[in-house]
């Protein structure tokens, strides 16, 4: 039984990718009022997606990277959502799935360096892609909450540490 009237009685999947090149990751910068946004390229799954067709789907949007461009996609991390957001509907449940991959200086001159958000009234909003040195993650103002994980890498093709993350709550995120 599901109560779609009720906060986080969904769950939605998020995929997002970590694309390094060397020491750097392209990140998405959104510059709002109350400063700049961060998020890795990625997007939500769609009903009956694969995982990794849905990852390839959406860098190839945002980046316009080909798969066959990088490293087989590794996942990271995983980290829950439930906070609270603006809007009449009730907030979903979100897993943020992450993951890792790898390309040349050669792929990365081809990558795209806008990425076009569209937004409800069917307008778009542009973003920076940002190539950021990965230890100076836990810095900026990232969206999931993996800033911390990402800069305490020895390396960019370091193991990580814990794949579960700390849950994002409104005790640990406020909506932007």
């Amino acid at each position: 039984m599901t109560y779609p009237d009720l906060p986080f009685s969904h769950v939605k999947i998020r995929v997002a990718g970590l694309v390094f090149c060397g020491r750097e990751l392209a990140l998405i910068r959104r510059d709002r009022p109350s400063g700049a946004l961060y998020t890795p390229p990625g997007g939500n799954v769609h009903p009956g997606e694969d995982l990794v067709d849905a990852l390839s789907r959406e860098l190839a949007e945002e980046l316009r990277l080909d798969p066959g461009d990088a490293t087989v996609p590794q996942l990271c991390w995983i980290q829950d959502q439930m906070i609270t957001r603006p809007g009449p509907t009730p907030p979903p449940r979100k897993l943020h799935l992450i993951f890792r991959l790898h390309i040349t200086p050669e792929v990365r001159a081809k990558l795209a360096t806008v990425e076009y958000d569209e937004l409800p009234d069917g307008t778009s909003e542009p973003g920076i892609i940002e190539w950021v040195d990965h230890r100076q993650a836990a810095r900026l103002n990232l969206f999931p909450l993996i800033g911390v994980a990402v800069s305490t890498l020895a390396d960019p093709t370091a193991p990580p540490a814990n794949p579960y993350l700390t849950p994002m709550t409104d005790a640990t995120y406020t909506w932007r």
